[in-house]
């Protein structure tokens, strides 16, 4: 069985068959800001996280270092409510039209993952942390 897949789930569901999953039962998904269209992370889903977003209106991923469902913000309170759900040319990548609540979609406190950008061959950090991920993770 592949990563968190439960036969039931899928039974009901059959635009879940249109998806063209990896051999791990996984797709990339970007998560892209509804109203600037920055793209603030890229995540995996496998199928369950895929309805499960469906179902909420919030996206929820499936972490391979963890091997679970991963809901975004449970922890942080950085929730990303869904606006809309696309599926690329190819069937195997999903395009997540999201609202990033807090402005806070990157663990390390910035707005975007994509923090970081290359300059004359040199790697460069160009966005502010908005929040601390100490005052963020309070473990």
């Amino acid at each position: 069985m592949k990563p968190g897949m439960q036969d039931t789930e899928q039974k009901n569901e059959p635009w879940l068959k249109r998806i063209n999953w990896s051999d791990d039962g996984l797709i990339p998904a970007i998560a892209q800001d509804a109203l600037t269209g920055r793209v603030l992370m890229v995540a995996w889903m496998n199928r369950e996280a895929l309805l499960l977003t469906w179902q909420k209106s919030e996206a929820v991923y499936w972490s391979r270092s963890r091997r679970k469902l991963w809901h975004k913000g449970e922890e942080s309170g950085h929730i990303q409510k869904v606006k809309e759900i696309r599926l690329d040319c190819d069937s195997d990548v999903i395009l997540l039209q999201i609202e990033q609540q807090g402005g806070i979609a990157c663990h390390t406190g910035r707005e975007s993952c994509f923090f970081t950008r290359l300059e004359q061959g040199e790697w460069c950090e160009v966005d502010e942390v908005l929040k601390s991920p100490d005052e963020i993770y309070k473990k």
